[in-house]
């Protein structure tokens, strides 16, 4: 209604809706991020029922696939990755946990009042659970300099980076722009910057490369008391078994050091070497036979230390230094050699909010800061936490929000296209429960939502950039999706593997050889693995997925509310010449051989359903038969040679990665 009314207000109508197998195929890549297979758009279509949309509307809503798909939105926003940065580039231990959780999180249709809860404050909450603990991983998600050359300024540019991604995500604000000085648009004091880093100021460093303070910062247990057991058990035999092992090893030491001579003796002091230097005297002090032993038994202790006992009921979590938080002064210029004013936990003075009233959590181990701001910034009294998630959940619908600059409410931001709108859907969201799968509801079944994107030459000349909404705009699929397409389409997707420790897709030598030290850190999956869903791939901040990195894979260093949708020549070559294509080609004809007849029409008619999800024209299916006979009589190809190649280009068809 508020869209009709803008379109009426300015002489223009809306488009007609789309068709089903346009409507069908829009909606499942924008709930579930996947294709329609061949069946369910024949299904749909066929189904005349008054209620035929909005059933599929509520099944995707259902599946597990949702909560996959949009995870990933907000894992850009709050800057999830796997890894330190920098140069080592470290992986952050048990950081999936918060991936899982979230995903978790959006299939059971969590309140988003409790979703911001339990990440900010999920260990000072009335009801601490395991879920709440990982939730609060979001503080450990951003870089982090092992090696500063200041460790007090890491230390702030660590809040700071906090402060710009909580103010940006949850209130759309860009407080961070206050660090040195005064906004230099918005009405944000440098003073209110640093009443609201204080609200942080008692969390713990992450930690310091080389000491286990890491551990001790970031790590807890959210075991059960039966896995707690279990797992001491564990690390006292483990820890048994190296003491012996190492005592034995020292005394064989201690035995062969007494026999050398010279500068052997201090040489002898690196464990690295006494292999090497026993070797030299073997037939002398000692046998064949006991250096084989001697040797046997290092290798033993090592693999031993190497493998520690795993608590697999471990969380990546904030911390703090306890109940009394330290004094936050405002840095003048932002130098943390420079204090100025001491200030208190207060929220952004320009929203007119009410004072910070902070109660100390049982327990002793925090202050009950962070509490006390996500429960403003949930509250009526805040009027921000609702309008930003609602132009989002409209962003992540439509391709752009109502407010285009979703992070930035601000002056520098775009002004809304339809406030009213925008003020009607944040009401409508508080009321409805906070509940992200109602907004669905309530946005796909609109005819906003369900209109064509066709062109029309009255509507472009009006309103070229289409702020009025008079069509829905079509869209090239996002990284993640073109990867679980290709998957998805030749069949080899696994569905069946959710959660859990993330998978290293292969990653051709010559991009390895960018890392500082090539291939480190990067593992190598199975089959089944490196299969599943984009999500689950290791986000390694210096190490990028060449194809996800070609189609504007989110930017991890940062809050990233939008992605880039470029065109480039990268995205063509990825497209037809990698390896991984190539591989997924030989999938796909493999799997339409299996499926299709013993007819090249047959192979292709199901190619085009198969990639495109509509059935195939006569001329598509002429087309590809003719490629593959040239293929063969002009170009000498064998013919599975032939079908895998007219696989990779049914594969790089624009149909194939633009929606609508």
């Amino acid at each position: 209604s508020f869209i009709l009314a803008r379109l009426e207000a300015n002489g223009m109508a809306p488009n007609s809706p789309a068709e089903k197998t346009v409507l069908i195929r829009r909606v499942y890549f924008d709930l579930i991020g996947l294709p329609p297979h061949p069946a369910d758009v024949q299904a749909f279509v066929n189904d005349k029922s008054p209620d035929a949309y909005t059933k599929v509307v509520d099944r995707l809503l259902a599946s597990q696939q949702y909560g996959e798909h949009w995870a990933r939105y907000w894992l850009d926003l709050v800057r999830y990755a796997e890894s330190n940065s920098y140069e080592r580039d470290n992986p952050k231990p048990f950081v999936w946990r918060y991936r899982d959780y979230v995903i978790q999180a959006i299939n059971s249709d969590k309140p988003y009042d409790q979703f911001v809860r339990e990440q900010l404050a999920g260990d000072e909450l009335d009801e601490v659970t395991s879920d709440s603990i990982i939730a609060t991983g979001y503080y450990r998600l951003g870089l982090w300099d092992d090696e500063p050359a200041d460790p007090e300024l890491a230390f702030y540019d660590g809040l700071d980076d906090i402060v710009a991604t909580t103010s940006q995500a949850f209130l759309g604000i860009t407080m961070n722009c206050a660090r040195c000085h005064a906004h230099k648009i918005d009405p944000v004091p440098q003073e209110d910057y640093y009443s609201f880093l204080s609200f942080f100021r008692n969390i713990r460093h992450y930690g310091v490369r080389g000491d286990d303070t890491v551990a001790a910062a970031s790590l807890r247990s959210i075991a059960s008391a039966d896995e707690s057991e279990a797992y001491a058990e564990e690390l006292a035999e483990y820890r048994a078994d190296v003491d012996e092992l190492q005592q034995q090893v020292d005394e064989l030491d201690e035995r062969y050091r007494q026999q050398l001579q010279g500068g052997e003796i201090d040489d002898f002091k690196d464990a690295g070497s006494r292999e090497e230097i026993l070797r030299r005297h073997v037939g002398e002090f000692i046998t064949d036979d006991e250096f084989e032993q001697y040797s046997w038994l290092r290798r033993r202790l090592d693999r031993r230390m190497n493998n520690p006992p795993e608590s697999g009921a471990q969380a990546l979590c904030v911390t703090e230094n306890g109940e009394s938080a330290p004094e936050t002064h405002v840095l003048i210029r932002g130098n943390p050699s420079s204090p100025g004013d001491v200030v208190e936990p207060r929220f952004p003075s320009v929203l007119s909010p009410p004072e910070a009233v902070i109660e100390q959590p049982s327990g002793g181990e925090s202050c009950g800061r962070r509490l006390a701001l996500a429960e403003w910034i949930v509250s009526p009294e805040n009027p921000l936490a609702a309008r930003v998630m609602a132009n989002r959940i409209w962003q992540w619908h439509f391709g752009r929000g109502i407010v285009r600059s979703s992070n930035d409410f601000g002056l520098m931001g775009d002004r809304p296209t339809h406030p009213e709108l925008l003020d009607w859907l944040a009401v409508e969201f508080r009321e409805r429960g906070w509940s992200i799968k109602e907004m669905h509801r309530l946005i796909l079944n609109s005819n906003t939502y369900r209109m064509s994107s066709s062109g029309r030459d009255d509507a472009f000349a009006a309103d070229p950039l289409n702020n009025s909404l008079w069509r829905f705009d079509m869209r090239r699929l996002r990284a993640e999706e073109v990867r679980d397409s290709i998957l998805a389409v030749n069949g080899s997707l696994n569905l069946e593997h959710m959660f859990g420790p993330s998978v290293y897709p292969v990653i051709p030598r010559e991009v390895l050889a960018g890392q500082s030290v090539p291939g480190h850190n990067w593992g190598d999956s199975s089959f089944e693995d490196r299969s599943r869903r984009s999500i689950y791939i290791h986000i390694k901040r210096s190490l990028q997925v060449p194809l996800l990195a070609s189609f504007d894979v989110a930017d991890a260093d940062f809050t990233c509310p939008v992605r880039f949708a470029t065109t480039q020549p990268t995205q063509a070559l990825e497209m037809l010449n990698s390896d991984f294509l190539l591989e997924q080609a030989d999938l796909l004809r493999d799997d339409l051989i299996e499926a299709a007849d013993d007819s090249i029409e047959s192979v292709v008619s199901l190619a085009i359903a198969r990639v495109t999800q509509r059935p195939p024209t006569e001329s598509d299916i002429a087309k590809g038969v003719e490629l593959i006979e040239s293929l063969e009589t002009d170009y000498g190809l064998q013919h599975g040679e032939a079908l895998r190649f007219y696989c990779l280009l049914a594969l790089n068809l624009n149909e194939f990665v633009y929606l609508d």
